[in-house]
């Protein structure tokens, strides 16, 4: 389920009380309450057989003796009673319920898990909605809708909320009654048996009276889903999430350095930044960023000029700028000459411009025009401390009359510093709709989730360059040895067996000898005739330097003997019960001032592999120095997850020290996240250390650990990965051999080369649709994809992606539902008549059909002969499009076909 039936939970035109009261301060004397008084222009019928009226309105004895079918159904019986109460409605024929009452497993109950999966069995074979249960209810201000028990009406406005607290949505309605704020949606979700984030984002990223969500999150439920909306939906408006929990007391210890490091809110913070979604980590902040968002401006980029009547308030503002990672705006000489004409001669002449403190509303508003009209900052910040010889207020006027009168494209944001003084002018500000914060920090703050938002949306869209190289991984060879282990019963590879992987996966890796006996270990090293390292090999033991398993720069056979001997002393004493498989012995790699790092990979509870890189060595979890990342990993975010640890200063070079190949550093880590899509049985992995420096990566160390899975293991991950096994190899008279295969966010140049060149006209001809296909934004809706949603298939001469030519692409975007997909065909100029059109679809139709997608259409001008003839070819139906004059919709029923 996703977006089917949500129209009946927010735009019924009916609603059923049931367990409407009549009682005082009772969840179902209030909800009627609110129901009655929102102004909802539907009927609304309160159901008990206790009651002949609720409020006066006329009630009904039970479901049966209802005068029409209600869309939606708000619940506040008894929890025995709801499984019962679900069934009759969705037999009448009921598609939405929100259920109030509480007693559906809730702390882990038996009694109450039963009735929740009673309630979803009752429900499923009506494809009945379910909101909760044990939630306040729903409020949508537009459609006078207010099915809760919360003690406001919101006025509407472009928000939209959806938390899993009943109590977060009281507390965030009363917050911006006070500051006239309203609300396209109020959504308590409680405990989510049905209806969960996933499907909230999706149904408001589509409502075109929703400007920005707002999530409040304790626990995520269909990671997938929940990844593909919201990466959907953060393109299209801000998402502003909080989550609360941050802190896992008590998690079970793990036994790997990734385990040790990779925590629960460590993996949110990765998922949420992956869905481009603002995380912020206090309801303050969360008030703070709605009403920012609120406000719809967008910064151009993190440049803030701050305007002051006084200099302490400037400096602190100022420093949190820095603190938070903006930019102080510079001055250019134009906005420092025009500041001259209209300032005293004692100001400073620089960001932040500090007007004095006998600064009146003329002079602020001279020195804000001047800075509105400068294209050398992205937003202004207008502070006011009060003082006994101007008027806050007068001050205040003046910067609402330049902000209305000039309409800026750049954010203008307020602090008047104070309370009493600065009451009135907040009072105008809040009634002109300008942003304005008590502190200059929370100002500054603010500012900085408007930039956090431009940027994270902008991630999502950048293209990543091609990886260097074209290394194709042994995957047999790989599972080959994981399937031996598990055979054999044993949870962690061998550290031979670990670099075996690694090295089929295109990661360099130290060469490593096994030697069974001390007499062995030396023979060994003989054989590498330099100075080697020493290694003890235990299945049992996966930290060797804990137990004193490790000897270093060990010269001759007789100091590895003796050093080999000592070592089975030193663990027999340390893990008495360990079973010793021998020793490995490798070359000690000598290169000076490469830096120790630590690549890992973990599987978490909800949301599958995570990704782990940071700063390695004995010391990694006192450093602590990491940053996560959700596979697939491609070049951009690879490069990404490097950049927000504190080592990748010292990888980029300083003084003498030249820079580590940060990109052999990144293809290491795209061959992990590809080890966890490939290989299911894979559940932690360490490589510690991975030395790197100018001239390379190398891994001296490996553990894995594994676990017996069958299948392809796909549905762990949080994001679909590059679906492979797509790819065909083809071949067209007149082309030769190609390959059809998924497109890659890394073809956008290759893209662009194809079809960007191709004119107006011929663009209507060759696409099934009028689309427009030049610039970045319109290339992304066809190279950055949601596997998991979408489609685009390219043919491609053979090679790397990004580099190979692109001959034809056909995209197909399914809805939520998976019921229609509507698709997009183009294909280069200069080979149309080669059979591209028909390869591509014929492909892309057993791809829909394969994904259960029932019709597959498209929009095709009607003059456009040769692809109505292509579509009739393949089995399509057309019809004129009523509303849209000169369009013939294409279009194949799959299920039928």
């Amino acid at each position: 389920m996703s977006i089917r039936n949500l129209d009946a939970l927010f735009r019924p035109q009916s609603v059923a009380l049931i367990g409407a009261s009549n009682r005082p301060g009772s969840v179902g004397e209030v909800t009627a309450r609110n129901l009655f008084r929102s102004g909802f222009p539907g009927l609304v019928m309160p159901v008990n057989p206790k009651y002949r009226s609720i409020a006066g309105v006329l009630a009904y004895p039970d479901i049966a003796s209802l005068p029409e079918t209600p869309d939606l159904a708000v619940i506040c019986t008894p929890p025995d009673t709801v499984p019962d109460i679900i069934a009759e409605l969705g037999a009448r024929g009921t598609r939405a319920a929100v259920i109030v009452t509480a007693g559906f497993g809730e702390g882990g109950h038996e009694a109450g898990l039963a009735r929740r999966q009673a309630v979803l069995d009752a429900a499923r074979p009506h494809l009945m909605r379910i909101v909760g249960p044990n939630c306040l209810g729903i409020v949508v201000p537009p459609a006078g809708l207010n099915a809760s028990f919360s003690h406001l009406m919101p006025g509407t406005g472009g928000l939209a909320f959806a938390t899993q607290s009943g109590a977060i949505v009281t507390s965030v309605v009363d917050w911006a009654a006070a500051r006239d704020i309203g609300f396209s949606h109020l959504v308590s979700l409680g405990d989510m048996i049905d209806v969960d984030f996933g499907d909230m984002l999706d149904y408001l990223a589509r409502d075109p009276g929703t400007n920005a969500i707002l999530l409040y999150v304790e626990a995520i439920t269909s990671a997938r889903k929940f990844m593909s909306a919201a990466r959907a939906a953060a393109r299209m408006k801000p998402v502003i999430v909080v989550k609360a929990g941050r802190h896992a007391e008590g998690a079970a210890a793990a036994a790997s350095h990734t385990g040790a490091l990779a925590g629960e809110d460590a993996v949110y913070d990765a998922v949420f930044r992956r869905a481009g979604l603002l995380r912020v980590y206090s309801l303050e902040d969360l008030f703070h960023a709605a009403g920012i968002l609120a406000t719809r401006q967008r910064p151009a980029g993190d440049r803030l000029a701050i305007l002051s009547n006084g200099g302490g308030i400037a400096v602190l503002a100022t420093d949190a700028l820095i603190d938070e990672g903006g930019a102080l705006a510079p001055l250019d000489t134009a906005t420092r000459q025009r500041l001259d004409g209209v300032l005293p001669p004692t100001w400073p002449h620089g960001n932040p411009v500090d007007i004095i403190g006998d600064a009146d509303g003329p002079r602020y508003a001279a020195a804000l025009e001047a800075l509105l009209e400068s294209d050398s900052n992205d937003a202004v910040l207008v502070l006011n401390c009060p003082t006994g010889v101007t008027s806050s207020l007068e001050a205040a006027e003046a910067v609402i009359d330049t902000v209305t009168r000039m309409a800026p494209d750049k954010p203008v944001l307020t602090s008047w510093v104070g309370e009493l003084t600065a009451r009135a002018a907040r009072t105008r500000f809040a009634a002109s709709r300008m942003a304005d914060f008590a502190t200059p920090e929370e100002a500054v703050k603010a500012f900085m989730y408007l930039v956090e938002d431009r940027r994270a949306r902008e991630t999502l869209m950048e293209t990543p360059p091609a990886q260097p190289g074209d290394i194709r991984p042994d995957r047999d060879g790989a599972a080959t040895i994981l399937s031996a282990a598990i055979r054999e019963g044993r949870e962690w590879l061998s550290e031979p067996e670990a670099k075996s992987v690694m090295d089929a996966y295109g990661i360099p890796v130290s060469p490593t000898a096994v030697a069974r006996t001390p007499a062995d270990a030396a023979a060994r090293a003989e054989e590498f005739a330099v100075p080697v390292a020493l290694k003890i090999l235990s299945r049992d033991i996966t930290h060797k330097s804990d137990v004193g398993g490790v000897a270093l720069n060990l010269t001759g056979a007789d100091a590895v003997a003796a050093a080999a001997q000592a070592m089975l002393d030193r663990v027999a004493r340390h893990r008495p019960g360990a079973r010793i498989d021998g020793f490995t012995v490798q070359p000690m790699i000598e290169r000076p001032g490469a830096h120790e790092l630590i690549l890992g990979l973990k599987e978490d509870a909800q949301f599958g592999p995570v990704v782990l890189f940071g700063q390695g060595g004995v010391s990694v979890e006192v450093v602590a120095d990491r940053a996560i990342g959700l596979p697939p990993l491609n070049m951009k975010l690879a490069r990404e997850l490097i950049g927000r640890t504190r080592v990748v200063h010292l990888l980029r070079g300083y003084r003498d020290r030249p820079a580590a190949d940060l990109d052999g550093i990144a293809v290491s880590l795209i061959r992990i996240a590809q080890l966890a899509a490939d290989h299911p049985q894979i559940v932690e992995l360490d490589i510690n250390p991975l030395l790197a420096d100018a001239t390379g990566v190398i891994a001296l160390d490996a553990r894995i650990r594994v676990a017996d899975r069958a299948g392809s293991g796909l549905d762990r991950l949080a994001i679909r990965p590059y679906p492979a096994e797509l790819e065909t190899p083809v071949e067209l008279a007149g082309i030769g051999p190609a390959i059809l295969r998924p497109v890659r966010p890394e073809d956008e140049p290759a893209f662009h080369g194809a079809f960007a060149r191709l004119a107006e006209e011929e663009t209507q001809l060759r696409l099934f649709g009028p689309v427009a296909i030049s610039g970045h934004a319109a290339a992304a809706r066809f190279t950055q994809i949601d596997y998991d949603r979408e489609m685009s298939l390219v043919l491609a001469e053979p090679g790397p992606a990004g580099k190979a030519t692109l001959y034809g692409i056909v995209r197909m975007s399914a809805d939520p539902d998976g019921e229609r997909a509507e698709f997009t065909l183009i294909v280069q100029p200069d080979k149309a008549g080669a059979g591209v059109g028909t390869c591509l679809m014929t492909h892309l139709i057993a791809c829909a059909r394969s994904r259960g997608i029932g019709e597959l259409f498209a929009l095709v001008p009607a003059g456009n002969a040769a692809m109505l003839a292509l579509a009739h070819d393949l089995g399509f139906h057309a019809e004129r499009v009523a509303d849209r004059e000169g369009l013939t919709r294409v279009f194949l029923h799959l299920t039928q076909a």
